[in-house]
């Protein structure tokens, strides 16, 4: 059974930025009904989507202007959100190690 950790995260974002919500939805959706094995598969439903070191993916979220970086445990199916931030914001950290 896949697993994100943590949905809430995700409300509590687009509370701040209501213009998230729609696409911060359909990337849970989409993301908890998909079976990838490996980040070329994430690349194949999200083609903007950055692939990074350590089984991070970095998503443009709302047009590119707010970033979500999620870690993905493939064998267990599990998906840790690590960041999701404006872009500036996504610019003032290091995606490689959050």
């Amino acid at each position: 059974m896949k697993r994100i950790f943590v949905k809430g995260t995700l409300r509590a974002y687009w509370k701040v930025y209501p213009e998230t919500e729609q696409y911060l939805k359909t990337w849970f959706d989409t993301t908890i009904q998909a079976d990838w094995k490996n980040p070329n598969e994430v690349k194949l439903s999200f083609v903007n989507a950055s692939i990074l070191k350590d089984s991070r993916i970095v998503f443009n979220i709302c047009g590119n202007s707010h970033r979500l970086i999620a870690k993905f445990n493939f064998e267990r199916q599990w998906i840790f959100i690590r960041f999701i931030g404006t872009h500036s914001q996504y610019n003032k950290i290091d995606a490689n190690s959050i």
